[in-house]
């Protein structure tokens, strides 16, 4: 059964407006935990924009599923993760003027790069994803550096016309499949709804989507586990035919 990934770097957006202590993205990861979440997802960035170290220290402590460190390949983060041994590390690209991550790593043009830090991890048995385009030279690359997990970036889907959206679908189902050729794991996510979910979630290589905006967005009507039950509910059962238009 497909997982779900709760990323609750918005609720540390919220709390950063002001500068404060509430919401604590601590506390409402139980609250999504209990919602049904499979596991909790943050992205310690750079400049530290939402989720704060000690968040991420707090978190490895205190949830009850599983926790998914966002990060970049960078030396910091790279001890930072060693230390706290989340349950699974993505690595994603990053650059401190874009508002979210606005694609997927370049895997062929920084192979040494990302090969050096997947090894560094998986030493301290730390699984690593990496965050990708579905594109057959990336998922071919991340394979022949020694990724074990691929996280399939939805984004392009998901802002997709509706004329074009079939073909991103088309896409991404490509990649779940090449991935899975090759061995890797599948996971994905990026820009994904309560409305776009369901043809997602019903590629059969994808082991976890990771959902995180749109969530925290439907919370502020509902709640946040309340929230979460409905989405593992669309994932956990989409509707057998999706109409494409591709």
């Amino acid at each position: 059964m497909i997982r779900l990934g709760v990323n609750i770097d918005h609720i540390a957006n919220v709390r950063e407006a002001r500068r404060t202590t509430e919401p604590d993205p601590v506390q409402m990861a139980f609250l999504a935990e209990l919602g049904g979440a499979d596991g909790i997802t943050v992205h310690l960035r750079e400049d530290r924009r939402h989720i704060q170290d000690r968040d991420l220290r707090l978190l490895k402590e205190t949830i009850h599923t599983r926790l998914n460190l966002e990060m970049a390949a960078t030396k910091e983060m790279i001890e930072i993760a060693l230390q706290i041994r989340p349950h699974m590390v993505t690595l994603v690209p990053e650059r401190r003027e874009e508002v979210t991550t606005e694609g997927g790593l370049d895997v062929k043009m920084n192979q040494a790069k990302l090969a050096d830090s997947i090894k560094k991890l998986h030493s301290k048995g730390i699984p690593t994803s990496l965050f990708i385009d579905s594109e057959p030279g990336q998922i071919n690359a991340s394979s022949d550096i020694g990724a074990k997990w691929v996280e399939l970036h939805t984004g392009c889907y998901a802002i997709a016309k509706e004329d074009n959206v079939g073909l991103e679908l088309a896409k991404i189902k490509e990649g779940a499949a090449r991935s899975k050729n090759l061995g890797l794991l599948v996971n994905a996510g990026h820009g994904l709804t309560y409305q776009n979910v369901e043809a997602i979630a019903s590629i059969k290589e994808i082991e976890e989507l990771n959902i995180g905006h749109t969530i925290v967005s439907r919370a502020l009507a509902v709640g946040l586990l309340e929230a979460v039950k409905e989405m593992k509910a669309l994932i956990r059962t989409p509707r057998k035919e999706i109409f494409t238009g591709f």
